[in-house]
């Protein structure tokens, strides 16, 4: 049998159901192998994209004087825009995408035309390289890092979780949208902000609580796969006391105990995943392969993971379905 948990533990309900599973059966438990972490995303180093400078050399930017472009590329050129984070520098050709236009315009007036198409092939350039400044702002970003990484689970989660994530999740996809499509305006202070809002996410420590509740439901399978192994629970007139005791068994320390919050962890894995992975779909082409198979490996743990609870009614519906099902005759 397995060892009660202590009453402020968010394993004390499913210790205490598969303890009742184990009686009311008479059979042993597969002890559940709880995981303490969840697959690590690669570091933001590993993941950062490299992506090309422009052929901007510094005689055409001083012929760029009497653009406002020139004060962009100055601010790009120097040591705090050489050293800025990638969000700063995704800001920063947002700016210059931005200025372009009207620079180019004043260069045709003037009759300097040769700068004018060197300018207007940097923009294009530079359009281009969106999904990868993008990604290395957000996707491959310390702040996304932080959202992935799970923090001390406890029986409060995931009620204490806060909406602040979620619309940001919601916010950085709708200006990476607008960004691919042509309009390029920001609010560097919004955005850095939303950066924020997504680092005290709980990606991760979704992700560690599907992972744990999965373990215990896997544990929970194992007893009436075990007691399945023998044939029917209940064979014509013969009725064993298990399939009266089972079903109260399951409402009062399955249904009622684990099943609210189940529910939940599903509403919030709705809440979370979907945005994330739109915002992957948007910049796939970009995405790095490191990142791909981090990608995958996370896809796969968390669809797998959230539907335990589903699949560990089946299970009981099936080894109570001789004995009339979970509700009893």
């Amino acid at each position: 049998m397995l060892a009660a948990c202590d009453a402020s533990d968010h394993n004390q309900p499913f210790a205490t159901y598969l303890a009742r599973l184990e009686r009311t059966l008479d059979r042993p438990a597969t002890q559940p192998h709880l995981a303490v972490s969840t697959p690590r995303r690669p570091r933001t180093g590993q993941l950062r994209i490299a992506v090309p400078a422009d052929d901007l050399d510094v005689l055409d930017f001083m012929d760029l004087r009497g653009c406002t472009l020139q004060e962009t590329i100055g601010k790009r050129n120097s040591v705090l825009g050489r050293h800025a984070r990638d969000s700063q520098r995704l800001l920063l050709e947002l700016e210059f995408l931005r200025r372009a236009p009207a620079c180019i315009e004043m260069l045709r007036r003037d009759g300097d035309n040769a700068l004018a198409e060197q300018l207007t092939r940097n923009m294009a350039t530079k359009h281009e390289q969106l999904p990868a400044r993008i990604f290395n702002a957000t996707l491959g970003n310390d702040e996304y890092a932080r959202f992935w990484r799970p923090a001390t689970l406890s029986r409060q989660y995931p009620d204490s979780t806060s909406s602040a994530p979620v619309a940001a999740l919601a916010s950085v996809n709708a200006l990476a949208s607008r960004w691919l499509a042509g309009d390029y305006a920001a609010d560097n202070r919004e955005f850095e902000l939303l950066l924020y809002d997504l680092s005290i996410g709980d990606g991760g420590t979704l992700w560690l609580a599907l992972d744990q509740q999965a373990a215990w439901l896997d544990a929970a399978n194992s007893v009436l796969a075990t007691y399945a192994a023998n044939g029917p629970m209940c064979r014509g007139q013969i009725r064993p006391e298990a399939a009266d005791i089972l079903p109260a068994v399951v409402k009062r320390f399955f249904i009622q105990d684990i099943q609210p919050r189940a529910a939940k962890l599903g509403q919030r894995y709705h809440q979370l995943l979907p945005p994330v992975q739109a915002l992957e779909t948007l910049l796939e082409d970009a995405l790095p392969d490191n990142y791909r198979s981090w990608q995958r490996r996370r896809d796969q743990d968390l669809e797998n993971y959230r539907d335990a609870p589903r699949f560990h009614v089946r299970q009981l519906q099936t080894l109570l379905g001789s004995c009339g099902g979970i509700n009893g005759n």
